[in-house]
């Protein structure tokens, strides 16, 4: 399998990662989160926390899960080394986050169901999020949401300026993110079917029937879904169901969706010129400072995202209206 040395995140970030944080950073009130979320948080805590609560996965804790890590680590070009820990929860689910001190989070779910090569696909994806300084803006978006509905200005002084459309961009973002984080699993395993049936057992995997189950089959019902599209009124459904016509808006796009946008990188001229190693090789700039402006002005596509999430906010606030 390839390394990449000294490749930048820039080279693989999907462009509607990039757009939709351009997007976020220029709506009113993110600057003031950004302020106060580097004021008030601190990753300590929650380090503590693992520490007392999981497994540090290390060359004499699940050793085998640590060599796989290291694996990633060094084709991804990581330094330092981030931090893994295996909690002990039955939903097959894994998290990074950390800005100074980056970490991983991988749930005993996740070692039940997958295999080895699986496994590695989805610590590959992790680290994608580290690499891309996604876990910075993750954690400012989680503590935005805690502190404007739980403590209010009273505490933070950010109660008036988390705004709807505020907490839809980060939405928005958070799901565009993943697409960047998809890409680096398959520039890590440099074989598409690992991680799209890794992508297809945590959706609804069996140890029992795993036998039963078909990548081909899941293909296919990723094509279906996008075919759906060919309806207008399912745009919309779609549209809805992310943000938040069930009660709470999606963090994850749907795996199909996945699916979808993988395979098209996969075939692109992009991806085979990074497996030839050119690629861009400059710092990644932007996304893990949280002090940097987004110039939305000068990139029309974000300007797009920006009036979408303008107009998501009106059209929530008329169904609000009409019940």
């Amino acid at each position: 399998m390839p390394t990449y040395t000294g490749i930048s995140s820039e080279a693989f970030r999907h462009p509607l990662d990039q757009q939709a944080e351009q997007a976020l950073r220029s709506l009113p009130g993110f600057d003031l989160i950004a302020r106060k979320f580097v004021k008030f948080v601190y990753e300590r805590p929650q380090f503590v926390y693992l520490m007392g609560n999981t497994i540090e996965v290390g060359p004499r804790q699940y050793s085998t899960v640590y060599q796989i890590f290291r694996e990633c680590v060094r084709d991804l070009d990581i330094y330092p080394e981030p931090a893994l820990f295996v909690s002990q929860n039955p939903l097959a689910n894994s998290y990074a986050q950390g800005q100074e001190h980056p970490y991983i989070v991988i749930n005993t779910g996740i070692l039940d169901l997958l295999n080895e090569a699986e496994i590695k696909a989805v610590l590959a994806h992790e680290l994608g999020h580290i690499k891309c300084g996604h876990t910075i803006l993750i954690q400012m978006a989680m503590w935005a949401m805690s502190a404007a509905s739980t403590l209010g200005e009273l505490t933070f002084g950010i109660g008036n300026f988390v705004s709807s459309a505020l907490i839809y961009a980060f939405f928005e973002w958070r799901r565009k993110a993943e697409l960047s984080a998809d890409r680096a699993a398959l520039l890590v395993m440099d074989d598409l079917n690992i991680v799209m049936s890794s992508m297809m057992k945590v959706s609804g995997g069996s140890v029992k029937y795993a036998h039963e189950c078909s990548l081909q089959e899941f293909i296919r019902q990723s094509e279906n879904y996008q075919a759906l599209d060919e309806d207008g009124l399912n745009q919309i459904y779609k549209f809805l169901l992310y943000n938040g016509a069930q009660g709470m808006l999606l963090s994850h796009p749907f795996a199909v969706e996945r699916l979808h946008f993988l395979r098209e990188w996969a075939t692109s001229q992009e991806y085979e010129q990074i497996k030839k190693g050119n690629y861009r090789r400059s710092p990644a700039s932007g996304a893990i400072d949280v002090d940097v402006k987004a110039q939305a002005e000068q990139n029309p596509e974000a300007e797009k995202l920006k009036q979408k999430i303008e107009e998501l906010q009106r059209e929530i606030n008329k169904i609000k209206r009409s019940d």
